[in-house]
């Protein structure tokens, strides 16, 4: 119930950032809540970590194991796993987000 009571806030954020081009989701529930807030088929986008969706409006939805202490301390989710789909996320959006992680704004 709790999840999809915050799918419209999810869905409202999504349309509210119309430069987004990725999202990352953490774990299996955020990347099922994900596709059903913007409408698409989880079926047609199967959760594993590392893979990367192209969704019907062109967002890419990319997931990761969500970096929980039971998936981190069995080692289902390494360090280098969790930073690999970040690196892949950086090198997707190209030379123009390279920010060294500090917001502009800041």
């Amino acid at each position: 119930t709790e999840i999809a009571n915050c799918r419209p806030h999810l869905a409202a954020r999504i349309a509210g950032l119309p430069r987004l081009e990725v999202v990352v989701a953490l774990g299996r529930v955020a990347h099922e809540s994900t596709l059903a807030s913007l409408g698409e088929r989880r079926s047609a986008f199967p959760f594993a970590h590392g893979a990367r969706h192209i969704l019907g409006n062109g967002l890419t939805l990319r997931d990761s194991f969500h970096c929980s202490r039971y998936n981190t301390n069995t080692g289902r989710l390494t360090p280098e796993m969790f930073q690999s789909v970040f690196a892949e996320v950086r090198q997707q959006l190209g030379p123009s987000t390279a920010r060294s992680g500090a917001r502009q704004d800041a």
